[in-house]
């Protein structure tokens, strides 16, 4: 517990690391301020990069999102569009891709809000794609170019938006190319 001898011990005067070396006191405590800073910030990095990618787990999904939006689609994780393409659909819902989808404006406010904070950011989704589809926008043109055209016209696929017919775990905002299985 105390040093015996008149020399002060590492571990008194606070230098002792693990492994047995030393470093200066201020070291130390720099060192250990920075981990605990890096500990406490892990989890909002990690809740923004999941938001901002286009896999967000269904648990992460804002309820009323699921409910409404998977009621007629799949609902596409919020990272797949950057804001101002959420923010020009929920703006025009009685004309949502040929249908009314309106909704009561309190909930197109929430809706909205949600989606504009979980919006993509990232360099792929910068750029709204043309009308605002995901299915046109450049990065999944780039991830689906071995698709044959054939494929989207199968009545299992049905068309390019489907994404659960061949992205087996996309309902739980899982896009990885190891769940991928294309319908016959």
């Amino acid at each position: 517990m105390f040093a015996t001898s008149s020399a002060p011990s590492r571990l008194a005067t606070g230098r002792h690391l693990l492994g047995g070396a030393t470093a200066p006191v201020g070291r130390v405590v720099r060192r250990s301020a920075a981990l605990l800073a890096l500990a406490c910030a892990l989890p909002g990095a990690l809740s923004t990069a999941l938001a901002d990618s286009r896999q967000m787990p269904a648990s992460a999904m804002l309820p009323a999102y699921q409910q409404e939006c998977a009621a007629c689609h799949m609902a596409y994780p919020p990272g797949m569009l950057p804001a101002s393409s959420w923010n020009r659909m929920m703006g025009n819902l009685e004309q949502h891709y040929g249908t009314d989808a309106s909704l009561d404006p309190a909930l197109v406010r929430q809706l909205n809000t949600w989606l504009q904070a979980n919006a993509g950011t990232y360099k792929r989704v910068r750029e709204a794609p043309p009308q605002d589809r995901i299915t046109q926008s450049a990065w999944f043109e780039r991830k689906h170019r071995e698709v044959q055209p054939a494929v989207w016209k199968r009545p299992a696929v049905g068309s390019r938006a489907n994404c659960m017919a061949c992205h087996t775990r996309a309902d739980q905002g899982d896009f990885d190319d190891d769940n991928v299985r294309i319908p016959k």
